[in-house]
């Protein structure tokens, strides 16, 4: 076979000359190479402009989260007064309806009730300004506060706002006075009267009483208003239309009692003295359908202008209708 010929060889580059090449190659690619780092974190870093607009949305971010747990905390808050008022008013109503429902009707027992002009067994009865009060004989069995441990079947009830001016003042309390039956017992009451059972003396179940059977059914009802359903259809702040006698309550049909209350916490915004002149503020009922004293209440707090917005506004209005049932222990 003819021999192929071999392949041209390229001429030796000499050693120094491709030393030299690459040494003046370097240092051009590390400059190259610096340049395009510094480009690279020139681009990837934050501007001025950017960074303030980061903070701010931040800060905006915060302020809203912060507002909106404040609002929640707000919310929360006030619903749980609301509650707490809601609580108390329907406890308050369970006792009174326990006793009204047990009230005595019959026409030789004495009351002391809120009316136009007295009557010959409601000896005390007056009208009321303000805040009103209410005596009746029941049968709620409960413990004597004079005799110490008798226990009797019959009891004097009564409420009423406290006006002592002591921590206790301008909370509504319930009197639960039980009496013996007559002759057992020969111990007499504070004002002079027998503590065992006389329903035909005049009825104040408030004058002198050395002992405390009271207790604080209410303590943040501040306000405290009644007056009558008749049986014959109208509302009225007397209980009777026939005649000019309470008569064991034969002419009224049902008991309509509003009370207004404020919760603790709002409560020592005010002070004793604000707290009993708002309540001198709510009208008395004056002939208004049901809820009409309720709505002139809330128009009067809405229209206070003097006393503390938020302790204004925490105040809750009530109203129940208690119907009474038929004549008890017979009529004489």
């Amino acid at each position: 076979m003819p021999n192929e010929p071999n392949p041209p060889v390229e001429a030796a580059v000499p050693a120094a000359s491709l030393q030299h090449e690459q040494a003046t190659r370097l240092p051009l690619q590390r400059l190259f190479r610096a340049l395009t780092m510094k480009q690279r974190e020139r681009v990837s870093a934050f501007t001025l402009a950017e960074l303030l607009v980061s903070v701010g949305v931040l800060v905006l971010l915060t302020v809203l989260a912060t507002q909106l747990l404040n609002n929640a905390a707000t919310i929360m808050t006030l619903g749980h007064r609301q509650m707490d008022a809601d609580s108390q008013a329907r406890e308050l109503f369970d006792r009174m309806a326990i006793d009204f429902a047990q009230m005595i009707r019959r026409s030789d027992v004495d009351y002391y009730l809120k009316s136009s002009t007295t009557a010959n067994d409601c000896r005390l009865c007056n009208r009321q300004r303000g805040n009103d009060q209410i005596a009746f004989y029941s049968t709620i069995p409960g413990w004597s506060a004079i005799t110490g441990a008798q226990q009797g079947p019959v009891s004097i009830i009564g409420y009423r706002i406290n006006v002592s001016g002591t921590t206790l003042s301008n909370r509504l309390e319930r009197l639960g006075e039980a009496l013996v039956w007559n002759g057992a017992t020969s111990d007499t009451r504070s004002d002079g009267r027998p503590a065992s059972v006389i329903f035909w003396a005049p009825l104040n179940p408030w004058a002198n009483l050395t002992t405390n059977p009271f207790d604080i059914i209410g303590r943040d009802v501040f306000r405290f208003e009644y007056y009558y359903l008749l049986k014959n259809g109208d509302l009225s702040s007397t209980p009777w239309y026939a005649t000019s006698s309470v008569r064991g309550m034969q002419d009224v049909s049902a008991i309509i009692v509003d009370v207004a209350v404020i919760d603790s916490k709002s409560r020592v915004l005010l002070s004793n003295s604000d707290i009993a002149g708002l309540a001198e503020d709510l009208a008395d009922y004056s002939g208004q359908a049901p809820g009409g004293s309720l709505a002139g209440w809330r128009a009067t707090l809405d229209g206070n202008m003097t006393l503390p917005r938020p302790a204004l506004s925490s105040v809750r209005l009530y109203e129940r209708s208690f119907y009474l049932s038929s004549a008890s222990l017979g009529s004489p």
